[in-house]
């Protein structure tokens, strides 16, 4: 791994199933400063080089003196098979066409890295979720640090701290088992089950694509009635059913459903790896769903409702001790990508 180099420009990637984000960031006191970033589609770009490539031709004057390129899917040898799209990313070939040292990471590394970077108390970046008994722990710097997040997949990762500094590793924990807490997420679970019936992980539900499969079980199963608008979002492609679901979900019931069951699906997922990973901490709950729709997760305690009630009087107790966070910083995934720099 190629030691840091203070002082240069540093070119960020955050790749995921749906949206290539790329950055310029130049150091800013102990942190990083966005100068100038850009959205591409994942699936419209055949490799990385190339949106990087016009990224970077369009203000030649500023070149990067070395890049983190994050992705979603696990790294072998600097290289990423994206887990929802057909390509890869490969540092070692990124490396040779930039002319410019390359670390490679998992996505969820790089949020884990920023996530422990965020400054608790700034209010646009992050909000406390206060238990339902009120209460809003304080983490504990010596104690493990979880990050969640819902996107075009459930995406997972940690951090441990090590007396050599906090240790950021990723995880697929992502494909645990989907929760069944009551009857409809049992019939749920069945309908995603198949036929015949393979269990489904927590990401069939809690994703993009999941939320658009929760509304197609409400109104394949008569759980909710179909309109004419519900119907169209469900013959819309796959990657545009998500958002078209939550801007309908105050004018469609079953949308609202659709978006509230998810909900409680998400609340419910993260108190199981709670369970897995102890997160005195913190945990953070990232990716776009959730900080598009802040107000709706927060209201009347949606999430922290569910995620106290999880686990029974053998879980709750610890439960209640966890420090919980929504990400409502939209660049977390690329400033994290710079404090992953250095990380294996």
């Amino acid at each position: 791994m190629a030691e840091g180099m203070p002082g240069t420009l540093m070119l960020v990637a955050d790749v995921g199933g749906t949206n290539l984000n790329l950055a310029l960031l130049a150091p800013e006191g102990q942190g990083f400063q966005i100068l100038r970033k850009a959205r591409f589609r994942t699936q419209e770009e055949r490799s990385l080089l190339a949106p990087i490539q016009r990224f970077l031709a369009e203000e030649p004057t500023l070149r990067p003196g070395r890049a983190c390129l994050s992705g979603a899917g696990p790294v072998r040898d600097r290289r990423i098979k994206l887990t929802h799209a057909s390509w890869e990313i490969q540092g070692a070939e990124l490396e040779a066409a930039l002319g410019i040292p390359v670390n490679v990471v998992n996505d969820f590394t790089a949020l884990t890295a920023g996530a422990l970077h965020l400054d608790l108390a700034d209010s646009t970046r992050v909000a406390p979720l206060p238990h339902d008994d009120g209460t809003l722990p304080l983490p504990d710097p010596r104690g493990a640090v979880l990050v969640v997040g819902a996107g075009t997949g459930l995406g997972v990762g940690f951090g441990v701290p090590c007396p050599a500094g906090t240790q950021v590793l990723p995880s697929e924990g992502g494909h645990i088992g989907l929760p069944v807490f009551d009857e409809e997420t049992l019939a749920l679970w069945r309908h995603l089950a198949g036929n015949p019936p393979a269990a489904p992980d927590a990401e069939m539900a809690v994703s993009g694509p999941g939320l658009a499969r929760i509304l197609q079980f409400l109104l394949h199963t008569g759980r909710m009635p179909a309109t004419p608008r519900t119907e169209g979002i469900l013959a819309l492609p796959e990657t545009e059913r998500p958002a078209a679901i939550a801007a309908l979900a105050d004018a469609e019931p079953a949308c609202l459903r659709a978006l509230d069951l998810f909900i409680a699906l998400y609340a419910r997922t993260c108190a199981d790896l709670c369970a897995a990973f102890l997160p005195t901490g913190g945990l953070f709950i990232a990716g776009g769903i959730a900080a598009k729709h802040a107000a709706r997760f927060m209201a009347e305690q949606r999430f922290m409702a569910h995620f106290d009630g999880a686990g029974g009087s053998h879980l709750a107790g610890f439960l209640r001790t966890v420090p919980v966070f929504l990400v409502k910083d939209y660049d977390l995934s690329l400033t994290g990508a710079a404090y992953a720099w250095q990380l294996d």
